[in-house]
């Protein structure tokens, strides 16, 4: 299993400031935030993604793609290449970070980028509707 998984942070979203509802503190993790099911890991990458459009500006899958995997750390290109060809999200098209058919697959294909293996639908929903209450 991956480490994603096993901390159920399918987004591997490392330790930060930031603090997130179903995080597990102290995560057992030293580098990656682990959250309690992966619904909660799911509602976070929805939460980052929104934190990318209103407070950094960001509004385009190259643009948050590459905030979120920089290339110091990945091959950045083709982390947008891959979640672009899984969902059908046009590069130049502002992504509305509210928008349930645009969100649940751009979860789904980065939580498969980063883990290597398809998300759970089920899972990504669950993350959704914590994320919409």
């Amino acid at each position: 299993m991956s480490r994603g998984l096993r901390n159920c942070n399918p987004g591997n979203i490392r330790h930060s400031i930031a603090r997130f509802r179903g995080e597990v503190r102290p995560s057992r993790d030293a580098a990656f935030k682990e959250f309690s099911s992966l619904a909660w890991g799911y509602r976070a990458i929805f939460v980052v993604l929104n934190t990318y459009r209103k407070k950094h500006g960001l509004r385009t899958l190259p643009e948050m793609v590459a905030r979120w995997a920089p290339p110091s750390e990945n091959h950045t290109s083709a982390y947008i290449q891959a979640v672009q060809r899984m969902t059908g999200i046009p590069l130049d098209e502002p992504i509305c970070t509210d928008d349930e058919q645009t969100m649940i697959p751009l979860a789904m294909a980065i939580s498969q980028v980063e883990n290597g293996v398809p998300a759970s639908r089920a899972d990504v929903e669950a993350g959704w509707r914590l994320y919409r209450t």
